[in-house]
């Protein structure tokens, strides 16, 4: 039985790796991992912007994780909740992680009542991830994500 947690600022350093992982897996991208770590360390002291969840093992490692932020919504008056930074080690995966992060998610984001709804943004490419998203629920709501990233 894994067990569903808000993330603590000893999980940054598992947090950063499993980041790191998550790009070179998902895009082929090597992220600095220095960059990654302060980002981390700045999402947990940010519990107001930020959030993280993790899943721990029975054995007590975590093995999972998920970020939500959050966008404001005038169209529907109410915060809409982002998802990101979802991973889950690949020898765990397919245990339901991810959907108990979500469902973990799900219910805090229900019990809140100015939040008008949860979004996520998946590669184009990552049809194992849209598949399990689809199941869960999310549809295509017929927008793309477009992005403008300022490099050092």
């Amino acid at each position: 039985m894994y067990i569903i947690r808000a993330a603590k600022t000893e999980d940054c350093a598992t947090i950063a790796d499993f980041n790191c992982r998550l790009a070179a897996e998902t895009e082929d991208h090597e992220l600095d991992r220095q960059t990654v770590t302060r980002g981390v360390e700045r999402g947990l002291q940010h519990d107001d912007e930020s959030q993280y969840f993790v899943a721990e093992s029975p054995a007590g490692s975590v093995v999972g994780q998920l970020m939500v932020t959050r966008e404001w919504s005038d169209w529907r008056d109410g915060w809409l909740w982002w998802i990101q930074s979802v991973y889950v080690q690949q020898d765990h995966r397919g245990n339901g992680i991810f959907r108990s992060l979500l469902d973990q998610v799900r219910t805090a984001a229900e019990q809140d009542p100015d939040v008008v709804g949860i979004r996520l943004y998946v590669e184009n490419e990552n049809q194992r991830a849209q598949d399990v998203y689809a199941r869960l629920g999310f549809v295509d709501p017929n927008y793309r994500v477009l992005e403008m990233i300022f490099d050092d």
